[in-house]
């Protein structure tokens, strides 16, 4: 156990986290969600009820398909893209998709290699491609979710102003999803620029993130 905890430590904390995280956003958005209640003269809502609201997951959703527009953009643009001593960068020199041997695919695939390694074909293209293909699928998945979650919460205003409620395809045009959606992701388009450029001048010592601490300000794909 001790041994599993050390060597998973790292996925395992975050998880740890994110749990703790979205519990106290769960708490917090209900007492939110009841002071708006109360200010319109509406009864308030049980916490079972406000988790499992639209307004709820739409909240949640809409974070989560940013983050994983970023994974998604960043694994499939640091295939091409350089930037010049960061870790965060492959080697100058290196843009592309690299041969057969570097990427130790087909018959340059060795013992330790996946199974999947030693394939051709399709088996081949979606195993080197598998990474961004998933992340770009949970973006779909809850962009969709957030655009459906957040069109039940805004008819629920739009009833409760007396308003005529809107379609999905509708709702896709409307201020409100846009706000949502593009709040999130110029955030974490600045987050991954800063960490791409701070990270050619900044260090932090022993960390895969950072190059070494004595390391070049020019040294390229180097981590710690």
């Amino acid at each position: 156990m001790r041994r599993f905890l050390r060597e998973n430590a790292l996925g395992l904390v975050f998880c740890l986290l994110f749990l703790v995280v979205l519990v106290g956003q769960a708490v917090a958005g209900h007492a939110a969600f009841n002071q708006q209640q109360l200010t319109e003269g509406l009864p308030p809502v049980s916490f079972g009820r406000y988790v499992t609201s639209a307004s709820f997951g739409a909240d949640v959703l809409e974070n989560w398909q940013s983050e994983y527009l970023q994974f998604f953009l960043y694994i499939y643009l640091t295939v091409w893209l350089l930037q010049k001593g960061s870790p965060e960068s492959k080697e100058l020199g290196k843009a592309g998709r690299e041969s057969d041997r570097d990427q130790k695919v087909g018959a340059f695939a060795d013992d330790e290699s996946p199974r999947w390694a030693h394939a051709r074909g399709v088996k081949l293209w979606l195993f080197s491609n598998s990474l961004g293909l998933v992340m770009g699928l949970i973006f779909v998945l809850s962009w969709l979710g957030q655009s459906i979650a957040g069109r039940a919460a805004y008819n629920e205003e739009q009833l409760g102003n007396l308003q005529d409620p809107v379609t999905w395809t509708q709702y896709l045009t409307e201020p409100d999803f846009w706000n949502r959606t593009l709040q999130n992701w110029q955030s974490e388009l600045l987050a991954v620029a800063s960490m791409a450029v701070l990270s050619i001048y900044l260090r932090q010592r022993g960390s895969s993130q950072s190059k070494p601490v004595g390391a070049a300000h020019g040294a390229t794909g180097v981590e710690g």
